[in-house]
């Protein structure tokens, strides 16, 4: 991987558990963006759903500021990537991996077998480096088959995963388990493929369960993203139907929760369809027990249904009376309140581009933010939540903020 290796920690092992969306937070889960943002060109950024290049050095520069702030701030970091290594260490478990990774349908069935042995002739290290950053013909050689032939040097055979850097997409811990994504892009899928490795065989998982999505899932029509799922509640979520996020999934979702006895009340919030609210969590974020950040301009309309299990099987669905009202109900709250710019400024529009309310809760009241989001840092300073900043030049052109680059994997439970 490009740069800098990371860093470990010595932080004692707490046990998987996420009962809030900002309890203490534990340990988190991070991917340092490296080759696969490399191969972000202007001809494949729409497909790998990119607007912009990054400067990768810079962009690891900040992620690694980011994983600093969570040092500072009594957080054990964890590397999808370090991870994913020690599992593929394991010749069987690596073989399965890249049997289901590079197959005849991506790359044609003269190519398969040489790009699997490329991949398991590697440590593991350099696995995981192409299982995330991919193959290119100039790496696989020359060979039989239409496929290598045709196809320029530079012509990806196993696509790079650019967005593995959001990590809070492809899974979410909730309680004591883990979701499984079925994201909804097909250039992402393979990254929920790679986390389910992880929590399959890593035995820092061992006694975690995966509520949804374990292995020999089917991918359905019914998709859900983590960054559409927040868990603000001990027994309650709310939920983001957006244009990656179906009624479907968020459905079979909250069956799932409540048949395991996970959670007791889901809200469900329809989302406009557009890329400013790709996911819930861009428009909203919890930041203290009772309060969260929102970006009224989109908040203010938004339909909320509350979804409850009925007695015996099924689902009770009512729409809720407000939004707000909404989250204080799936957080078990009396009341919540709200942070929020000035309806209809264009500063708020120009820093919700860039993720001014994708904050990531460390403890009550204290958030992580991009430095950049000046006025909506000052905002939430006014409402009494401690801000740490981290450098944001690069790492924005990705359209995603620190909750969407972080998985809280453990959290301390709320004391009220």
């Amino acid at each position: 991987m490009t740069g800098a290796a990371p860093v470990e920690t010595s932080t004692p092992v707490t046990a998987p558990s996420v009962r809030s969306e900002v309890g203490q937070l534990r340990t988190v889960l991070l991917h340092r963006p490296g080759t696969e943002v490399e191969r972000i060109t202007p001809s494949n950024m729409d497909q790998l759903l990119f607007d912009e290049l990054l400067w990768v050095e810079h962009a690891q520069a900040e992620h690694d500021a980011f994983a600093d702030v969570l040092r500072g701030l009594d957080v054990e970091v964890l590397y999808v990537e370090a991870l994913l290594a020690e599992v593929v260490a394991d010749d069987a478990v690596a073989r399965r991996v890249v049997e289901r990774h590079v197959t005849e349908r991506d790359c044609g069935p003269q190519a398969v077998g040489r790009i699997r042995d490329l991949l398991l002739d590697n440590p593991p290290a350099q696995l995981v480096e192409h299982l995330i950053g991919g193959v290119s013909v100039e790496e696989v050689g020359p060979g039989d088959g239409l496929v290598t032939t045709v196809s320029g040097q530079t012509q990806m055979l196993l696509q790079p995963l650019p967005n593995a850097v959001f990590t809070r997409d492809s899974s979410a811990w909730i309680g004591e388990g883990v979701v499984l994504s079925p994201m909804n892009r097909l250039v992402r899928r393979r990254e929920t493929d790679l986390l389910r490795t992880v929590y399959s065989h890593h035995p820092r998982f061992a006694e975690a369960p995966i509520w949804f999505g374990g292995e020999g899932t089917e991918w359905f029509p019914a998709t859900f993203e983590g960054g559409d799922l927040l868990v603000v509640g001990e027994r309650g979520l709310a939920v983001g139907m957006s244009e990656r996020t179906t009624p479907a999934g968020v459905e079979a979702l909250a069956t799932r929760l409540f048949e395991a006895g996970v959670v007791d009340r889901v809200l469900a919030v329809d989302l406009p369809k557009v890329r400013a609210a790709m996911h819930l969590d861009t428009i909203v974020t919890q930041v203290d027990v009772d309060a969260f950040i929102t970006y009224p301009t989109m908040t203010a309309s938004l339909r909320a249904y509350a979804v409850t299990p009925r007695p015996g099987g099924g689902l009770h669905v009512a729409e809720h009376a407000g939004f707000l009202q909404g989250l204080a109900w799936a957080a078990g709250l009396d009341h919540a309140r709200a942070i929020e710019p000035a309806l209809g400024s264009i500063r708020a529009e120009r820093e919700q581009w860039n993720d001014a309310n994708n904050t990531l809760a460390v403890r009550p009241g204290v958030v992580v933010a991009y430095e950049r989001n000046v006025a909506t840092n000052e905002i939430l300073d006014t409402a009494g939540i401690e801000v740490h900043t981290i450098p944001s030049y690069e790492l924005p052109r990705g359209r995603g903020g620190p909750r969407c680059m972080s998985c809280p994997v453990a959290r301390d439970p709320l004391v009220r």
